[in-house]
C-alpha cells in the first residue's frame, strides 16, 4: 500500500492530510483527515517550543516560557531564529522541525519506504530560499520529502476533485490568516514544469488578521438592542466590503501577467480565512467566473500535497517493482549454459515484456481514472463543494 502525506506549514496553522493509494483498507484515492479517536490532530498551531532536552513540540503555547511563532515565511527581513543547546536554528530549520514533528506524529519515527511526503512552501521563493529549506529538511531526516509550491499543490487538488480539466488558467485566491496571495496557474494537459504565470502577488492588507483590525477600526458594529442578529449582519457587510477591496490585488496580478479575466477559466479559493460564504460570493459576482471552494479551504493545499506525495510513492514503488522483476529476469537468463547471443536476445525479450506490462498498467490506470472521473462531473463538483 502506498501512502502520501502532505504538510502545509502556514504562518498561523500547520495542516496535514493523508492519501492512501491502491490497496489501502479504504480503497484507492481515499483521503484521510486524521481525526481518528486518540490519533494525531489534523491541524496544529504553527508554534514551536523546546523542552530542557531540546525536544521540539509543535502547536503548544505554554503558560510560562516562550513559543516561537511567525517563522514560516522565509522571505521576511527579520525571520525568527532560535538557539537550542549549542545549536543555532534558522527559520528554515524551524520549518523543517515542524515538518519532521508532524511526520513523526502521523507516520511514526521511521516511515515505511512506500510512504511519500510532500512539504509545501509559499510560491515565489528565490532559489537560495528553496535550497535553504531543502538542506534543512535533509538535516531533519526528511530526505525523501518533496517540495512543492502552495498554489501548485492546490491545483493538483482541483484536478483530482473536479478533473479532468481543459488546458487553461486558474486563479488561486489564497486568503489566509496573515495575508492574501493571488497566483495564476496553468492547469490541464500539457502544463509546463513551472505552471505559475506572471508573478504571484501577496498583500498583508487582507486576511484574518487584517480583517480583525478592520473591524476594530469600524464603529458601531455591535448593537445593544439585537446584539446577535445585528452583529452578524454588520460583520457580513464588513467582510463583503473587505473582500471587494481585495480585488485590487487580483487585477494587479492579471496586469502583471498581461492577461484579463476573459483568459481565466476558474477561480480556486483556498485558505483558512476563506471559509465565510461571502468570500466566494463576492468573487463570483465581481469576476464572473466559476468559483470553487473546498468544504474546508484551509486543507486544500495539504490535500493537494498528499495527492502529489501518493503519486510520487506509487511511481517509486512501481519502478522498484519493475527493477525487482528485471533483476529476477537477469538472474534466470544469466545462468550457465546460455551463450552471449541467446542472453542478449533473452534480455531484449524481457525488456519487451516489461514494456508490455508497463503499457498494461498504464491502460488499466487510465481506465480506472476514467471511471472515477465519469462519476464526478464538474457540475457535481461545484454543487458538492458549495454544499
Amino acid at each position: 500500500m502506498t501512502v502520501g502525506l502532505g504538510v502545509s506549514i502556514g504562518t498561523v496553522n500547520t495542516v496535514c492530510a493523508v492519501e492512501e493509494g491502491s490497496g489501502g483498507r479504504h480503497g484507492p484515492g481515499h483521503r484521510s483527515v486524521l481525526r481518528r479517536p486518540g490519533g494525531p490532530p489534523a491541524t496544529w498551531r504553527t508554534t514551536l517550543t523546546f523542552d530542557s532536552t531540546g525536544t521540539a513540540r509543535v502547536g503548544r503555547i505554554p503558560k510560562h516560557g516562550r513559543a516561537i511563532t511567525d517563522f514560516a515565511d522565509l522571505t521576511q527581513r527579520s525571520a525568527p531564529t532560535a538557539r537550542v543547546g549549542h545549536r543555532a536554528l534558522s527559520a528554515a530549520d524551524l520549518v523543517a522541525t515542524v515538518a519532521a514533528s508532524v511526520v513523526e506524529d502521523v507516520l511514526g519515527a521511521a516511515p515505511e519506504p512506500e510512504y511519500g511526503i510532500t512539504v509545501t512552501h509559499p510560491v515565489g521563493y528565490p532559489v537560495h530560499r528553496v535550497t535553504d529549506l531543502r538542506e534543512a529538511l535533509d538535516a531533519a531526516g526528511l530526505r525523501q520529502a518533496v517540495l512543492a509550491a502552495e498554489p501548485v499543490a492546490a491545483t493538483v487538488w482541483l484536478e483530482d476533485a473536479c478533473g479532468p480539466l481543459m488546458p487553461g488558467l486558474a486563479l488561486v485566491y489564497d486568503l489566509g490568516g496573515s495575508g492574501l496571495r493571488v497566483t495564476l496557474v496553468r492547469v490541464g494537459a500539457g502544463c509546463p514544469s513551472n505552471p505559475v504565470v506572471g508573478e504571484s502577488l501577496r498583500s498583508t492588507e487582507f486576511g484574518g488578521r487584517a480583517f480583525g483590525a478592520y473591524m476594530a477600526r469600524s464603529a458601531n458594529w455591535r448593537s445593544a438592542d439585537t446584539p446577535h442578529v445585528a452583529t452578524d449582519a454588520v460583520i457580513t457587510e464588513l467582510r463583503t466590503d473587505h473582500v471587494r477591496k481585495s480585488l485590487s490585488v487580483v487585477y494587479r496580478c492579471l496586469r502583471v501577467a498581461d492577461v484579463t479575466m476573459a483568459d481565466v477559466d476558474r477561480v480556486l479559493v483556498i485558505g483558512g480565512a476563506a471559509r465565510p460564504p461571502e468570500v466566494a460570493a463576492v468573487l463570483a459576482s465581481a469576476l464572473a467566473r466559476p468559483v470553487i471552494v473546498a468544504p474546508d479551504p484551509e486543507r486544500t493545499v495539504a490535500e493537494g500535497a498528499a495527492i502529489l506525495a501518493r503519486r510520487a510513492a506509487e511511481a517509486e514503488f512501481g519502478a522498484a517493482a519493475h527493477r525487482r522483476r528485471w533483476n529476477v529476469g537477469q538472474i534466470r537468463l544469466g545462468r550457465p549454459g546460455v551463450n552471449g547471443r541467446g542472453r542478449r536476445l533473452s534480455r531484449a525479450a524481457v525488456t519487451a515484456a516489461l514494456v508490455g506490462v508497463g503499457a498494461l498498467f498504464g491502460a488499466t490506470a487510465v481506465a480506472g481514472d476514467a471511471a472515477s472521473i465519469a462519476a464526478v462531473t464538474p457540475d457535481a463538483c461545484m454543487v458538492h463543494l458549495y454544499r
